[in-house]
């Protein structure tokens, strides 16, 4: 396999790893495996260790700030800890649930559920409608935060990579 092949895989699995993030897919997994794929046919002459050190703690630096931060919007908006820990098993379960439907199903799933778990949760705990459906809020706008974040992570990983591809 010629490295200009190698290179349009490793380009092809960085725009789809892209579009998987907003979709609360696992995107930047796929691009480290996009890397680890153009590394492996290249002989890794131009993707070294530290490199792939890099990308994957990129990657999963992503992964526990997606977590933490919906968690911390939660309680920022007047959320207790509770409802940190609801946003974050609502916006899980959410987001499976809306596996079924194209597209954008796992993104509103991921949204509506980071909602509801963390208002359903602080409601249990405070009885107050309004602490609740700002704690939801909060949660919706970390989720949106963490969507963001994980973008500009991929978008890193995606350019280094491909500029080491390029360059040669």
């Amino acid at each position: 396999m010629t490295d200009a092949t190698a290179t349009l895989l490793l380009v092809a699995a960085s725009l789809v790893g892209l579009a998987l993030i907003p979709l609360g897919l696992p995107g930047l997994w796929v691009i480290v495996l996009g890397i680890l794929g153009y590394g492996w046919l290249t002989d890794f002459r131009t993707v070294s260790g530290g490199f792939l050190a890099l990308v994957l703690g990129l990657a999963l630096a992503g992964e526990l700030l997606e977590s933490w931060i919906g968690f911390r919007f939660a309680q920022r908006y007047g959320g207790s800890s509770r409802a940190g820990w609801g946003a974050l098993i609502g916006g899980l379960i959410g987001a499976v649930v809306g596996v079924p439907v194209p597209i954008v199903g796992s993104v509103i799933g991921g949204f509506a559920g980071a909602f509801l778990g963390a208002a359903v949760f602080e409601y249990s705990l405070a009885r107050r409608s309004g602490a609740a459906a700002r704690a939801g809020w909060g949660a919706v706008l970390g989720r949106a935060a963490a969507a963001a974040i994980k973008l500009g992570l991929g978008l890193a990983m995606a350019a280094a990579a491909i500029w080491l591809a390029v360059r040669g």
